[in-house]
């Protein structure tokens, strides 16, 4: 069944969508044109017209099962989507595509996911869907390698030390400390293991999220590499003040949370490619996942531990401010998640706290 809907786009925010889960007909009307339900007449009463500046078309598929087991046709629309009875919008236009479409029960509610049988969530023989359009999308993994190369290459450029960035003379000096090599090591290193875990360990289900929130991570990892890399690489950057042993210890502690959060990833990776997700993620004999006793998200803390010891062992204030923003951002990640959890495993849960043992 493949339907041409009318949407008025002159109102802002979720337009109404009247749809029979049963044969998936919209009662939409357009111009001095009637609507004919399904087996019935036209109808008569139209209601006010809507101008054709005002209407977006958008095409609606049901998919319908095709055998016994209720496996559906792929769809005409776009062939991406799959699931019985389920329901996409492609694009009549070329603005609008499947991912770009937000579908909800309520005005306020969540988005349906692409695998919801649109017939289970029937409790009439009408059911009301909102339509929103969620702006341009692009794919978790093309978010997170634009996100993450950034930075990488950023660093490089001001750890060659150009000279467009800094003084000539001085950025021609030879010694360096080596506090300076170490930290584009490390830097380089965190920013590798997150593009490698994109490519080969993370497993991304949500499929799609606004064009503007990478923008906006871009801005703000793009931004503080900048800084933070202007600083250290400056011929004239002061080492840490209590030398050796600082840098030292501070690397330590670095690459024991790189790895500790690299276990803790190919942990969930694991857990969510064998499909054991009704039970809490157990630790192995890895000493790196033994996190898993303390806390529920032991990713956030690896995460949040690996940018206080690259602060602590580069002792410049760029870092220190972007540590204690990562420090908020994780914690508020990692309450989140804790909550997700604590409704789905809650004897597991309830006595470890989110992020840091203990505290919270």
């Amino acid at each position: 069944v493949t339907l041409f809907i009318g949407i008025d786009i002159s109102e802002p925010g979720p337009r109404r969508l009247q749809i029979t889960p049963s044969k998936l007909c919209a009662i939409l009307v357009h111009g001095s044109q009637g609507a004919v339900l399904p087996g019935g007449p036209l109808l008569k009463k139209l209601p006010k017209p809507i101008t054709q500046s005002r209407v977006q078309w958008v095409q609606l598929h049901r998919l319908i099962p095709t055998t016994a087991t209720g496996a559906a046709a792929r769809c005409p629309g776009d062939g991406s989507c799959s699931g019985p009875g389920s329901v996409c919008c492609a694009a009549a236009g070329p603005q609008w595509y499947p991912s770009r479409v937000g579908l909800q029960l309520e005005r306020n509610g969540p988005y349906l996911k692409d695998s919801v049988n649109i017939q289970s969530l029937a409790v009439s023989s009408i059911i009301t869907l909102y339509f929103t359009d969620l702006g341009q999308q692009v794919g978790w993994t093309t978010f997170f390698l634009t996100e993450y190369t950034g930075p990488l290459l950023i660093y490089l450029l001001f750890y060659i030390r150009l000279s467009t960035i800094y003084d000539q003379v001085e950025s021609t000096k030879n010694f360096r400390h080596p506090v300076v090599h170490l930290a584009c090591f490390c830097h380089c290193l965190h920013y590798i293991r997150h593009l490698l875990e994109t490519l080969f360990v993370h497993k991304f289900s949500g499929g799609h999220t606004p064009l503007k929130n990478m923008i906006k991570g871009c801005a703000f990892y793009w931004g503080f590499t900048s800084w933070i890399a202007y600083y250290i690489n400056h011929p004239r950057y002061t080492p840490p003040s209590f030398g050796h042993r600082q840098v030292s210890l501070a690397a330590l502690g670095f690459l024991m949370c790189e790895a500790g959060n690299h276990f803790i990833n190919v942990a969930l990776a694991h857990q969510n490619h064998s499909g054991s997700k009704a039970c809490f993620p157990s630790p192995t004999y890895n000493p790196f996942t033994w996190l898993f006793l303390l806390v529920s998200c032991p990713n956030y803390t690896y995460e949040v531990g690996s940018w206080i010891s690259f602060t602590v062992m580069t002792q410049t204030l760029p870092v220190g401010i972007f540590a204690f923003l990562m420090v908020i951002q994780m914690s508020l990640w990692a309450q989140k998640k804790h909550k997700l959890y604590l409704k789905k495993f809650y004897p597991e849960v309830r006595r470890k706290a989110a992020m840091i043992p203990i505290i919270f």
